[in-house]
């Protein structure tokens, strides 16, 4: 059981369908003891300081690791800067295998994409579904937790983020995510609702930030909808992967995106959006399209690396509350 990096979200059942391990490495990346210190690893191997965390972190978790042979990189639909990142990984002896979303959400070509990506990984369809189905019964019970969180009020922000953004590789062990979902499910039924009386909405890549969700709730506020973090949990109830992964928003182009946020906003009640942007981010020019879209009070907020909420983002965090309240 070969353990297999990944930079974003691809189809990983056909990693499971092959018998292998899917590590997220963005998980493994700022979950680590130190995040910042692989960041500045990979700037002193030379990667330039203005450019994204996220990159130079994947490229130093790779390397120290130590037990990832080759990762599964999305050359179309998440990150240029990864097309120069497998390139950097190669030169140190990891294999890299190449996964692109089609712009356009083309069927055939996002067909094409998953069926390449079988050929590599020596699985076919027979094998690849049984393991769709072995991952649709653990992710259904995760959608059952992020309702919890918007229609009763059980959960915090932090842990729908927790959760939902695990559903990238179910931490390479399914079955023992389910059984600690479970229990995390039943001490809920006890659990007091939350009271912050300013609903939030999160949009854009995971944060950067350690503190952000504990900051907003300890102002009043909370977050009821993880944008990415729910796109991760694949929540569309269909027997067709292909399928799956075309209704997958966050590989295409923003007004697909924007379909889902809006439906989102008005279902849950949010009363305003913190739009995150990673800095050196081509993403960030997507803020100016979600102003012109969407009618809730939306606060952009940038960050660079690893790190808690500076001051002055937290003074725009306090105004922005008490602008919505």
């Amino acid at each position: 059981m070969a353990k297999v990096g990944l930079t974003t979200t691809i189809p990983m059942e056909i990693i499971y369908a092959a018998g292998d391990i899917p590590v997220d490495l963005n998980n493994i990346f700022i979950t680590h003891e130190t995040p910042q210190g692989l960041v500045e690893e990979a700037e002193i191997a030379g990667y330039p300081r203005n450019l994204c965390g996220w990159i130079k972190g994947l490229y130093s978790t790779v390397l120290q690791a130590g037990d990832i042979s080759k990762v599964v990189a999305v050359t179309q639909g998440d990150c240029s800067n990864t097309h120069a990142l497998m390139e950097t990984l190669e030169v140190q002896g990891i294999e890299t295998i190449p996964f692109a979303f089609p712009f356009d959400r083309d069927r055939d070509m996002l067909k094409l994409q998953i069926e390449k990506l079988m050929a590599a990984f020596g699985v076919d369809w027979d094998q690849v579904n049984e393991a769709k189905a072995r991952l649709d019964k653990v992710r259904r019970k995760v959608w059952r937790l992020d309702e919890a969180t918007w229609r009763e009020n059980k959960v915090s922000g932090f842990d729908n983020h927790l959760w939902l953004v695990s559903c990238s590789d179910f931490n390479g062990d399914p079955e023992g995510f389910e059984a600690d979902l479970d229990r995390f499910m039943a001490g809920l039924e006890a659990a007091r609702e939350y009271q912050q009386d300013v609903r939030l909405g999160y949009i854009g890549v995971p944060p950067i930030f350690t503190d952000l969700y504990d900051y907003l709730e300890s102002q009043g506020a909370r977050v009821v909808f993880n944008e990415v973090q729910r796109q991760f949990t694949l929540p569309f109830d269909t027997d067709d992967l292909v399928e799956q992964y075309r209704n997958y928003t966050y590989p295409y182009n923003i007004f697909f995106r924007l379909e889902d946020i809006r439906r989102e906003i008005e279902k849950r009640n949010i009363e305003g959006i913190i739009h995150y942007t990673q800095s050196f981010c081509f993403r960030q020019i997507e803020d100016i399209i979600i102003r012109q879209k969407l009618d809730v009070p939306i606060l952009t907020l940038e960050g660079d690396k690893p790190s808690k909420l500076d001051a002055r983002s937290k003074m725009r965090i306090d105004a922005f509350i008490e602008m919505l309240r």
